[in-house]
């Protein structure tokens, strides 16, 4: 049997090390295991309640390390990391593998006519918009208004971007035309995250030292932490896009999204001298140490 669970566990970190590639993807295979949207509404809240007791320095008796970890993870996977807000279920990191296997088929199946392509990319993009709105970084609340603008924009600019790469496309070889979805998926990415977390551009994420204390809000952070969604997003993307089997799409997205997911960690950095003036100024008159902040960049 398991001993009863330590009580210094850092539980607000993954359990893996999040310095090395190998971490990072256990880390993200816990996240994206699809068997996690199964999970009754009952077990989520077994899985908060032991998660935040736990960081009150609440334990359950007979807890066992594994137990909290598994609860960890269960709590990861459905709770936003910022506003602890049970997140939409299709939104959820482990929703990606079913979403977007059934999506890629039906785009790689039915790209030929306007309608279709039409259809699918608005079908995705609107996946997308709801993924990127779910996983965004920062607390900072979104009117029903500013959602509604995002949404229109970026499904509209990615439709409209897509049928623009078809019409392109017949004029290119069948070999090269195949690739139209993926670059219209791709680049109706540049274009939906952006729009989705715009809120973030213009007023900013949290940014926090080394042990979590918030420092305050940056728009220069929330550009990059875009810029490494978007290369990920799109990395993601690659593998199945790229294959001519079809039958193969379900075991590529099972194996490889998490190695996607595992290339620049869920929490970013950038030097204090890359935050906005007066930003720097505040850190350094009330932590001169500083020099490195860290982020959420979402997913």
């Amino acid at each position: 049997m398991s001993e009863e669970v330590s009580r210094n566990i850092n539980i607000k970190e993954p359990r893996w090390d999040q310095g090395t590639f190998t971490g990072r993807a256990k880390h993200f295979f816990m996240v994206t295991d699809p068997r996690n949207v199964l999970l009754s509404s009952e077990t989520l809240e077994e899985a908060r309640v032991t998660v935040e007791n736990y960081r009150a320095g609440i334990v359950k008796p007979g807890l066992t390390e594994d137990e909290l970890w598994r609860a960890k993870y269960i709590y990861d996977s459905a709770f936003h990391p910022d506003t602890g807000e049970k997140m939409f279920v299709i939104g959820r990191m482990s929703a990606q593998v079913p979403m977007n296997m059934s999506i890629t088929g039906c785009m790689l199946t039915f790209y030929r006519t306007t309608p279709a392509v039409v259809f699918w990319q608005w079908v995705n993009q609107s996946f997308n918009a709801v993924v990127n709105y779910t996983n965004r970084s920062g607390d900072a609340p979104i009117t029903v208004n500013q959602l509604g603008a995002a949404y229109v924009s970026a499904t509209t600019g990615a439709v409209v971007t897509a049928l623009g790469l078809k019409s392109l496309a017949t004029r290119l070889p069948p070999i090269i035309s195949r690739f139209v979805p993926f670059a219209a998926v791709a680049a109706a990415n540049c274009i939906n995250i952006p729009f989705m977390r715009q809120r973030e551009l213009k007023y900013g994420i949290p940014v926090t030292d080394e042990n979590g204390n918030r420092l305050g809000e940056s728009p220069n952070a929330a550009r990059q932490a875009i810029v490494q969604v978007v290369v990920s997003r799109i990395g993601m993307a690659m593998p199945a896009m790229g294959n001519r089997f079809p039958i193969l799409n379900a075991p590529v997205q099972v194996g490889l999204l998490p190695f996607n997911d595992a290339g620049p960690s869920l929490c970013s950095s950038m030097s204090v001298s890359g935050l906005e003036e007066d930003l720097q100024e505040r850190i350094r008159k009330t932590s001169p140490h500083i020099t490195t902040v860290y982020f959420n960049k979402g997913l």
